[in-house]
């Protein structure tokens, strides 16, 4: 299949396509003309791509996970993904019940409400850490 058709079932632009080809993503399997041509697969790998995407993967750490012909995934890096998802869910229910709170706290200020300078307190803490490690 040539690449406008890879981009026309793939929904991205063929210019996505060439990049993910140089980032080694992807593998072409020749060329007619000019053109470059894939093999079906490339479907699902771009598909697989795009949900590593969103899962918090750089194009960097997918080029590391995949093999050559896409047919093995690290395992590895997706049990470290998912761990860090589950932090991440888990500080993300943390700020929304904190904001429902705020929402609906009935004291005359939110700095007079003892949950929400626990959940200002704990936000903070977590923001500095984050912090201390970047600096270091």
């Amino acid at each position: 299949m040539d690449i406008g058709e890879v981009a026309r079932q793939s929904g991205l632009p063929a210019s996505t396509i060439r990049y993910y080809e140089s980032k080694g993503l992807i593998h072409s399997v020749g060329r007619h003309g000019l053109r470059r041509q894939f093999s079906a697969g490339v479907i699902n790998q771009l598909a697989l791509i795009s949900l590593g995407c969103r899962v918090g993967f750089s194009l960097d750490e997918m080029s590391l996970m995949f093999t050559a012909d896409g047919t093995q995934i690290n395992r590895q890096l997706l049990a470290d993904k998912a761990a860090e998802l589950d932090e991440k869910v888990k500080e993300l229910t943390m700020m929304r019940d904190g904001l429902q709170h705020a929402a609906m706290c009935r004291a005359a200020s939110h700095f007079e409400c003892p949950k929400f300078l626990r959940i200002v307190s704990m936000s903070a803490r977590k923001n500095f850490r984050t912090i201390n490690k970047l600096k270091k």
